[in-house]
């Protein structure tokens, strides 16, 4: 699936602003931790390069520190998690959400990454389930490759 901007995105925002604000879901950090040296990590290597600022929540938080945790994931390496949590969540702006968005999800759970993109002024969630999320949202939704090849534009 070709990743693609939602209705109302700007790229003179995404470059005005300087740092791009993003939004990451958690799909995206599970995939950078069992598929290293692939996309998924390559671009989130990328986007802190670039200086990039993540946006998130209490909420968003405990959802990465809670799927990292599962009982799956105990063959990937424990220091190789936390160094994997601390890249995305050191220097990453703190959002508090105000309202609940009332667009329709196909996936409900994706909501706590909608609200902190709207209140957050998020140029992009990036997600591995672009599909997910509707074309209405104000920010764009790009997968980790999208994500990968701005940072490299």
């Amino acid at each position: 699936m070709s990743p693609r901007p939602a209705t109302g995105y700007n790229r003179a925002v995404e470059t005005a602003a300087g740092a791009l604000r993003l939004v990451i879901d958690t799909n995206v950090l599970v995939s950078a931790l069992l598929t290293p040296g692939r996309t998924p990590e390559l671009a989130l290597r990328a986007m802190r390069a670039r200086g990039a600022v993540v946006l998130l929540d209490a909420a968003i938080e405990r959802e990465y520190r809670e799927v990292l945790a599962r009982p799956k994931f105990a063959r990937v390496d424990g220091a190789r998690r936390e160094a994997l949590l601390r890249a995305v969540l050191d220097g990453g702006e703190r959002v508090t959400v105000g309202a609940t968005s009332t667009h329709a999800l196909i996936d409900g759970d994706d909501r706590v990454f909608v609200d902190v993109a709207l209140a957050g002024r998020a140029v992009a969630v990036v997600t591995g389930n672009g599909r997910h999320y509707p074309t209405d949202l104000g920010f764009a939704v790009w997968s980790p490759a999208e994500l990968l090849a701005r940072c490299h534009a």
